[in-house]
C-alpha cells in the first residue's frame, strides 16, 4: 500500500502474557486484511531465551504477509533474530546506543507516554516513530498522566516524525484521534472474539 489515505494504520501489539501458539494461529487471518502495518511483540517480563522462542514464531508469519514485527525492549534480539526493529520508553533508553545496537535501517520506536519534551527528544534522535500512551489510562495502573488529545493534535501540526497512540484504543477513541494520529494501537481487548472483525472497526473508526 503506497498511497497515504489506503496505508495501514494500526500497530498489532501481542497481548500481555498471552499465549503465543494463540497468537501465532489468529495472526494470518488477521494480517490478511491488510490493516495491519506492524505487529508489535510485547513480552513484559520474559526473559531473552522466551522472547527467542516467541519471535521466532511469530516473525515468519509476518514477513510472509510482508508487515514488519518489531519488539518491545529486547534491543539486543532484534538483529540476531531478524526483526525490523524494537520499541524502547523515555525516560529511561539511550537512543544513541540503540540505534547502534540495531542498526540504521531498523524502525526504531520510543514510548514517551505523555511528554511532549520526551516526544521532541526522540524526533530529534532519530526515532522513526513516537508513542504518547495512555490516551485512557487504566484504573488498576494507579494515577497516569494521560495524553490528551490536544498532544496529537499539537504534534500533527508542528511534528513530521509518525506518532502512535496506545491506551484504551477503542472505536471511540479511535475517531477522535483518527485526524491527528498516524498510527494507533487497539487496546488488548482486540484479541477478544473476532480478531479480524474488531481490527475493521478500529480501521474504519481511524479512517471518520
Amino acid at each position: 500500500m503506497t498511497d497515504a489515505e489506503d496505508a495501514a494504520r494500526l500497530v498489532l501489539a501481542t497481548p500481555p502474557r498471552g499465549d503465543i501458539e494463540a497468537v501465532a494461529a489468529a495472526l494470518p487471518a488477521a494480517l490478511a486484511t491488510g490493516l495491519v502495518a506492524t505487529v508489535r511483540l510485547d513480552l513484559p517480563g520474559a526473559s531473552d531465551a522466551e522472547a527467542r522462542r516467541a519471535a521466532d514464531r511469530l516473525r515468519e508469519i509476518c514477513h510472509a504477509a510482508d508487515v514488519a514485527i518489531v519488539i518491545r525492549d529486547h534491543v539486543g534480539l532484534v538483529a540476531p533474530l531478524g526483526l525490523d526493529g524494537v520499541q524502547v520508553s523515555l525516560p529511561g533508553a539511550s537512543l544513541k546506543k540503540v540505534r547502534a545496537a540495531i542498526g540504521p535501517d531498523a524502525i526504531l520506536g520510543v514510548d514517551c507516554g505523555a511528554s511532549r519534551h520526551d516526544g521532541m527528544t526522540a524526533g530529534e534522535a532519530g526515532a522513526d516513530y513516537v508513542l504518547f500512551s495512555p490516551v485512557v489510562p487504566e484504573p488498576a495502573a494507579g494515577p497516569v498522566e494521560p495524553a490528551p488529545l490536544e498532544l496529537f493534535q499539537w504534534w500533527a501540526q508542528m511534528i513530521e516524525v509518525p506518532v502512535v497512540a496506545e491506551g484504551g484504543v477503542d472505536v471511540a477513541q479511535a475517531k477522535a484521534l483518527g485526524p491527528y494520529a498516524d498510527f494507533a494501537v487497539p487496546a488488548p481487548s482486540v484479541w477478544e472474539g473476532d480478531l479480524v472483525a474488531n481490527l475493521k472497526a478500529l480501521d474504519a473508526a481511524l479512517r471518520g
